[in-house]
């Protein structure tokens, strides 16, 4: 199994856990959440260190290893992104599972279980066109600021949202057109959509145009930009110009 097949398979079967646990009628609200990332996590994990035993691991729900710096290769997963979203019985939420190697996104799946759809960087289609007025999607909770003035200054229309991966794979699904954060997210929020959106030609960086790399000790992410390519410096000229 390639490592590209390996990360869909876990992405998709760990969104169908997730929707078993959730259709339960068991456990709902906050506790629906933590049971999804704890069931989700132990899946994931202890299918990757039996699938690639050599290779390093972060995920959120796990305590961090130290060892993985060593590595050159590292799978990055999230089991439950939005988990907020999850224990609300959403469709907004996302399953994670990527490979960095040598601090690169380069293999990644996308699980939208609400959606019943995986993403994923080997079996990549095409984005479609953009609208005449471009759609920016924003945290349904807490808009970042910059977002919202890029949004004013580009004319586009503001589309709130859950999920990290969710809001990376509305712009790969056509369903949106930019996907600006600068509110501070960590490696696993989007080390998957991130390569996903990659191999689907689209844009992504920090936002000063700087490359995303992943496996560092710190794993926090402060910012990140997803677009078309021909979006992205109308959104760096927007940026420069809001800064002042």
């Amino acid at each position: 199994m390639t490592d590209a097949e390996l990360a869909a398979q876990l992405a998709h079967h760990a969104g169908r856990i997730l929707i078993q646990v959730r259709d339960s009628g068991l456990v709902a609200g906050k506790a629906l959440g933590k049971a999804g990332d704890a069931t989700a996590n132990q899946f994931l994990v202890h299918a990757l260190r039996q699938q690639r035993p050599d290779d390093g691991l972060l995920s959120e729900e796990e305590k961090d290893n130290e060892e993985r710096l060593s590595k050159s290769r590292v799978w990055i997963v999230d089991p439950v992104d939005g988990t907020r979203e999850y224990g609300e019985e959403r469709t907004d939420w996302a399953v994670h599972v990527a490979l960095a190697v040598d601090g690169e996104p380069v293999i990644g799946a996308v699980a939208l279980p609400g959606l019943d759809a995986v993403l994923r960087t080997d079996q990549p289609g095409t984005v479609p066109p953009a609208p005449a007025r471009l759609r920016m999607v924003v945290s349904r909770t807490r808009p970042a600021a910059e977002a919202v003035a890029v949004a004013d200054m580009l004319g586009a229309e503001l589309v709130p949202m859950g999920s990290a991966g969710a809001k990376a794979m509305a712009v790969v699904r056509g369903e949106a057109d930019i996907y600006l954060h600068s509110g501070g997210q960590y490696e696993w929020d989007s080390c998957a959509p991130v390569a996903v959106a990659l191999a689907h030609g689209l844009h992504c960086s920090r936002i000063d145009g700087s490359p995303l790399t992943y496996n560092h000790r710190d794993t926090y992410m402060p910012d990140l930009l997803i677009c078309r390519k021909e979006h992205a410096q109308p959104v760096f000229d927007a940026l420069a110009a809001f800064k002042g």
